[in-house]
């Protein structure tokens, strides 16, 4: 995955080297739809867990399917990374949380960086953490109010 990593330039060469491992916070701060995953200048969605296919070429029911999907995410709960002990590092790239990082809360209570969980649930739509659906936990609360 690695999506977390400081421009597109960083490899994992870079990171034996002592690269900081920092990231830019300016691009955290646009919390819009999750970006797709960008394969020579075409957008690739993942209609479902093993099929990937260029925007183009996506049925009208899987873009409704994506829609979807990125709507759902949209309403996970965001924050800023307070140093809180409890969760020291994003399971998905394995980078510790600095202060300020924007993360985001799934409904098991695990936090990620916003990037990463966003990459991840626009392919499989559980926590990496515990499995738990991540949607059913979602509908449910809608369900209740």
């Amino acid at each position: 995955m690695g999506n977390c990593l400081k421009g597109s330039t960083a490899d994992d060469i870079s990171l034996l080297r002592g690269s900081d491992g920092t990231r830019d916070s300016s691009s955290s701060d646009q919390l819009g739809p999750p970006p797709p995953y960008q394969e020579g200048g075409m957008p690739v969605y993942y209609p479902s867990p093993n099929v990937s296919r260029p925007a183009a070429q996506l049925t009208e029911e899987e873009q409704v399917k994506i829609a979807k999907r990125i709507g759902l995410i949209q309403h996970l709960p965001t924050g800023t990374y307070d140093g809180c002990k409890k969760n020291r590092e994003c399971v998905i790239c394995m980078i510790e949380f600095m202060i300020g990082d924007a993360v985001r809360y799934l409904p098991c209570m695990h936090t990620y960086h916003v990037e990463c969980i966003d990459d991840w649930l626009m392919r499989s739509f559980t926590c990496p953490s515990c499995m738990e659906p991540v949607d059913a936990a979602l509908l449910t609360s809608y369900e209740t109010n």
